[in-house]
């Protein structure tokens, strides 16, 4: 199966996403398709073998639509594409003005007092009258052609969608309208069943509507577009000694980039040699700059400082940890969240029952409550134009878009969109202990010596040197923050599973576990009561011996991050279920869970262990979300409901996670769980309000009120109450932009 994605043309309604959307579906060889009324994106999951672009791009146009497959190139286009559909719009919108605005003052005008040239006035040269108001008509038809094209070519399709309620209900009002000037013309006096400016009106104001929602709905895409925007174009390659700039695209592995002060990065690499600090808070979300010298990674799209390296090309292309950040945020944009089913089964149905709601609500005026023609009209096309599903169609997409962006812009990157409905969900939060709640490096704790001639420290430094162990290099990194010189190392010999044998200043030494010194018969006595409380703190002992005598013990301990208590603390105080999981042994892993303040704690498992464990807590009916560094416990974040993998953004490729944090922050998970919560509550209200308008707007329309004495709805009111139904919608999503986190 290949994933591809469209840009799709013509859809103004969430209709008419449904109509591309079951077209495709239909085709043989589709797996899944999601179409985005937000984005205008449609993403096809799909059987190449059985089924090509072409084929997908013919189903769409013959749906009355077009599709354009998405590539590099257009992809880097997609911005001034936005910009010139703006641009359009606006010209649009200006140009209708131009027409409406007189078209509205001539006929409404002398209602109100406001004075008409003589050869214009309605009464006495209601033909004059009556063809001004239709040459300046004409022209707003014109200038919104679109609503009739694609309008009718959907209804002929039999598949209508808001386009065609809009063409009917102008198409009929300015029908009658032509018919009342026939009858001026033939000297009957039918200037008030002209209904010129409400054609006029109601086609300026949708298309403002459209306006301004084109305008809104621009930002809510602005933490992508930041992101792209951060791609560099060029790179200063070295080459054979010599110095150019190349495009991006022909950079290649291996190749060697010099970075010179407030230059961006173009691609991640590995630091050869300079140092300077680095810019990533497009990436992670960090705001303090990170140092960098030799054998540093840098990230493209990163900011570099005050100083200059040089670094070598590790990934290119789509490899790039800024393009997958990209294509992961596009992707949760164009996934639908469960949610979004609702609006699509109700829009699939609308505008065919708001056509027929029309058509019975002007039957109904006309012949059972006796109005004439021109009222019976004007109900019918004032429900034609105030029950648009726009509305429904973007309260879904528009609300991911900002919440995933709102999400990216902190470092929060979901993959999918509908995770951010099931990251709302969880009850249950299991993490796992070793870089999760722990900083995941082993550091010096305590030092006992038994031995007061000598230091301790210089001495198991010096023969810890020579290994790669964690807990070695813990030691010799505290050696070094000492300034203690290190002695060299004869006869070095590691003892796997015990420790470490070597000779140091002529002194014969064993460093390692209680295991190695009680297999060579030293004894441990002396160390006795202090290995009983470091292990009590969960400390790891490390036991030093010298000619065959235990001259003294070290301990180490993998401390709390600096954020995981007051992380874990609001997570209980918000009614979550917390528990840890570890391998490490039952007293280490007590200390750490007590120090943590975790209730709930399963020891000394193997990493396959840890997803039974998820699968156990599933089958008591919780909803769980596992927290790991996406390295050991791809089986547990895979198991999860909801699979968040913690890192410096190096793990961005785990395919096992749901959720990655860019950077190692704890509290980055209360924020994950915050974004997701507020996401759906705002999903929730534009549901709610999209569907209030339409149930309050359409009785209204259809004349109810005026049975029991109240107005009736003006077309052009119910135009503009449409337009700004939509902008309402997204202006309630935006709201995300600012919330508090």
């Amino acid at each position: 199966m290949s994933e591809k994605v469209f840009m799709i043309d013509g859809m103004t309604c969430a209709s008419c996403a449904l109509t591309v959307e079951k077209a495709v579906k239909k085709l043989d060889g589709v797996n899944q398709a999601a179409v985005n009324l937000t984005t205008e994106k449609m993403t096809i999951d799909f059987d190449q073998s059985k089924l090509g672009s072409e084929a997908i791009e013919r189903a769409v146009a013959q749906a009355g639509y077009q599709a354009k497959l998405i590539t590099a190139a257009s992809q880097t286009s997609q911005k001034e594409r936005e910009e010139d559909k703006l641009a359009q719009m606006t010209r649009r919108l200006f140009a209708s003005l131009v027409f409406t605005l007189p078209l509205f003052y001539a006929a409404m005008g002398p209602m109100i007092g406001l004075s008409l040239p003589s050869f214009l006035d309605p009464n006495e040269s209601p033909l004059n009258y009556a063809f001004f108001l239709l040459f300046l008509t004409i022209p707003v038809i014109v200038i919104n052609r679109a609503f009739y094209l694609n309008g009718f070519r959907a209804l002929f399709r039999r598949h209508p969608n808001m386009d065609s309620l809009v063409a009917l209900a102008t198409s009929a009002a300015f029908l009658y309208s032509l018919y009342g000037t026939y009858h001026i013309y033939l000297g009957h006096h039918h200037v008030h069943a002209l209904y010129y400016e409400s054609v006029g009106v109601i086609l300026t104001l949708i298309t403002l509507g459209k306006y301004l929602e084109s305008l809104s709905r621009g930002t809510t895409s602005d933490a992508l577009k930041k992101l792209i925007s951060l791609s560099a174009k060029e790179a200063r390659v070295i080459r054979e000694g010599q110095e150019s700039m190349l495009p991006i695209e022909t950079v290649e592995l291996g190749d060697i980039i010099l970075v010179k002060p407030g230059e961006k990065i173009p691609l991640d690499g590995l630091v050869l040699s300079g140092s300077s600090s680095v810019d990533e808070s497009m990436l992670t979300g960090e705001a303090i700059p990170v140092e960098k010298d030799k054998d540093s990674h840098v990230f493209g799209g990163s900011i570099n400082g005050q100083g200059s390296f040089r670094f070598k090309a590790e990934k290119v292309g789509n490899e790039t940890l800024l393009a997958q950040i990209i294509k992961l945020v596009e992707e949760a944009q164009q996934t639908k969240a469960p949610i979004a089913k609702i609006a699509d089964k109700v829009s699939g149905l609308f505008v065919p029952v708001v056509i027929v709601l029309a058509l019975l609500t002007g039957l109904f005026w006309f012949f059972i409550m006796g109005e004439n023609l021109t009222f019976s009209m004007t109900a019918a096309v004032a429900v034609l134009v105030i029950a648009c599903p726009c509305a429904l169609g973007l309260a879904t997409p528009t609300a991911i878009m900002v919440g995933t962006g709102r999400a990216a812009e902190n470092g929060i990157l979901f993959k999918r969109g509908d995770i951010l409905e099931m990251a709302q969900e969880v009850d249950t939060i299991v993490f796992d202990k070793t870089g999760t709640i722990t900083q995941g490096r082993p550091q010096l704790a305590q030092i006992f010596s038994y031995d007061q001639e000598v230091n301790l420290l210089q001495l198991a430094a010096s023969l810890e040197t020579l290994s790669e162990h964690p807990l070695s290099q813990a030691i010799v990194a505290a050696a070094k923050e000492e300034g203690l010189d290190l002695w060299p190392v004869k006869h070095f010999k590691s003892l796997t599973g015990y420790g470490l044998e070597g000779v140091v200043q002529g002194r014969q030494l064993l460093i390692g576990n209680d295991k190695l010194l009680l297999r060579e018969g030293i004894s441990l006595q002396r160390a006795q009561s202090d290995f009983a409380a470091a292990t009590a703190q969960g400390e790891t002992p490390v036991f030093i011996a010298a000619d065959r005598e235990l001259i003294g013990l070290v301990t180490l301990a993998d401390r709390l991050k600096d954020d995981s208590k007051e992380m874990l603390a609001e997570l209980q105080k918000m009614g979550f279920e917390l528990v840890m999981l570890t391998g490490d042994n039952e007293q280490t892993a007590q200390a750490i869970a007590k120090e943590a303040g975790i209730p709930h704690l399963v020891s000394q498992l193997l990493p396959h262990e840890k997803s039974q464990v998820i699968s156990d807590l599933q089958a008591q009916g919780k909803k769980v979300a596992m927290v790991g560094d996406g390295i050991n416990d791809a089986p547990a974040l895979a198991t999860a409901d909801i699979g968040i993998s913690m890192g410096s953004g190096t793990d961005i490729a785990i395919e096992s996670a749901d959720i990655v944090l860019m950077k190692p922050a704890m509290l980055d998970v209360i924020k994950m769980l915050k974004i997701s919560r507020a996401t759906i509550k705002n999903i929730k209200e534009n549901l709610f309000w999209a569907f209030i308008y339409n149930i309050l707007s359409i009785p209204i329309a259809m004349g109810v009120l005026h049975l029991f004495g109240g107005p009736l709805l003006d077309p052009m009111i119910a135009g503009l109450a449409m337009s700004f139904s939509s902008v309402s919608v997204v202006l309630n999503a935006l709201r995300l932009k600012i919330m508090s986190l």
